[in-house]
C-alpha cells in the first residue's frame, strides 16, 4: 500500500462531499449545524438541499435535542460542529437524550486534536474519544483518509442508534484506493513486519505509515494497524499482533488517557498482557501552533514513532 502524498484531503471535506451524495439517495437524511457550516463543510449539503438543512445557531445543546426529535419521526439526523463543542458543551444532552434512549443520531465532530493548529488549547479537543466511548449504546469512529471517511459516512447512515465520528481539520494523504474493503469494527493491518506493531487512528495513521517506510530503510520491519472503529474495538487484531510482534505502540492525536491507547491496553491486560507504549497527549492541554509542528512537539509524528520503535 502506498500513500498518495501528492493529494491531501481533510476528512471534514470528505464528510461534506459524501453528505451531498447521500442526500441525493436518501431523503430521510437531515443535516444540522451550529453556525459553523463553512468549516464543518455541511454548507455543501445546505446548498444542495436547503429544505433538509437546519442551522441552529450557536446552540449546540439545543441542536442535539432537535436531532433526537427528528429521529423519532424516522429521519436520520447528522449533527455537526467542532469536537470541543459537540463532545464537550453538549455532553449532557448526548448522554441523556441520545445515548440513553439509543436515539438514531449521527454526531460528526470536526476540528479534533492538536492538528486544529493555531486555534489553540481551548479548541483542541483531546478528550472526546474518551467521553464518547464510555457511553452505553454509543459507537465511536475516527477515520484516517478521504476514502475511509466516505465509506464511514455511508456506513453510519445504515447503523441504527447513535454514532460519534471524529473528523479533522488538517488535510492528510490518501491512504486507500476505492477498491479497499472496510468493515465496521474491524481494524486494517498494513504490512506484516514482526519487529513492532504501530496501532494508530485518524490523522496519525499516515504518520505511522511514514514511520514504517523510514524504519524499513533501516532494516526494521513493522506493521501498522489502522483502528477506524474505536468502539467496538477489534480485539482479535490487537491480540493477533501482540502475539506476532515484539512491541506494541499506540499513537493518537488525543489524550493517552481514555483514548485509543487506553482501549488497546484494556484489551491486552485482560486477554494477552504485554507491554504497550502509548504515544499521545500526556495529560496536558494543547498549544497554539502549526499542525505539523504540534505533531512533532507532542511526539506523535513519524520521527517520534521511529524513535519510539528503535529505543523503547
Amino acid at each position: 500500500m502506498k500513500m498518495n502524498l501528492d493529494k491531501k484531503i481533510a476528512t471534514r471535506q470528505s464528510y461534506g462531499e459524501k453528505l451531498v451524495e447521500l442526500g441525493g439517495k436518501n431523503t430521510d437524511i437531515i443535516v444540522l449545524d451550529a453556525d459553523l457550516s463553512s468549516a464543518t463543510k455541511t454548507a455543501m449539503f445546505a446548498k444542495e438541499y436547503p429544505d433538509r438543512f437546519i442551522n441552529v445557531g450557536i446552540a449546540e445543546q439545543n441542536m442535539m435535542g432537535i436531532a433526537v426529535g427528528l429521529s423519532t419521526f424516522g429521519k436520520i439526523p447528522f449533527v455537526s460542529t467542532f469536537a470541543v463543542f459537540a463532545a464537550g458543551r453538549a455532553y449532557d444532552q448526548i448522554r441523556n437524550s441520545i445515548a440513553y434512549p439509543n436515539s438514531n443520531v449521527k454526531i460528526c465532530a470536526t476540528h479534533a486534536g492538536v492538528t486544529v493548529g493555531e486555534d489553540g488549547a481551548t479548541h483542541q479537543m483531546l478528550e472526546d474519544l474518551s467521553l464518547m466511548r464510555t457511553l452505553p449504546n454509543m459507537k465511536v469512529m475516527c477515520t484516517s483518509d478521504d476514502t475511509q471517511t466516505k465509506w464511514a459516512i455511508e456506513e453510519i447512515s445504515k447503523i441504527k442508534g447513535p454514532v460519534y465520528l471524529r473528523l479533522c481539520r488538517l488535510a492528510t494523504p490518501i491512504i486507500y484506493d476505492e477498491q479497499q474493503k472496510f468493515e465496521f469494527g474491524k481494524g486494517i493491518q498494513i504490512g506484516d513486519g514482526t519487529d513492532a506493531t504501530i496501532v494508530a487512528t485518524g490523522v496519525t495513521v499516515s504518520e505511522a505509515l511514514k514511520a514504517q517506510e523510514i524504519l524499513k530503510g533501516r532494516g526494521i520491519q513493522v506493521r501498522v494497524v489502522d483502528i477506524h472503529t474505536i468502539k467496538p474495538i477489534d480485539e482479535d487484531i490487537i491480540i493477533k499482533c501482540a502475539k506476532e510482534t515484539k512491541k506494541i505502540i499506540t499513537v493518537e492525536d488525543h489524550s493517552i488517557i481514555g483514548g485509543l491507547g487506553s482501549a488497546v491496553c484494556e484489551v491486552l491486560s485482560e486477554r494477552y498482557p504485554v507491554k504497550v507504549k502509548r504515544l499521545g497527549i500526556k495529560d496536558s492541554f494543547g498549544k497554539s501552533g502549526k499542525a505539523q509542528e504540534l505533531l512533532n512537539y507532542f511526539k506523535i509524528d513519524a520521527d517520534s514513532i521511529v524513535e519510539c520503535v528503535e529505543h523503547e
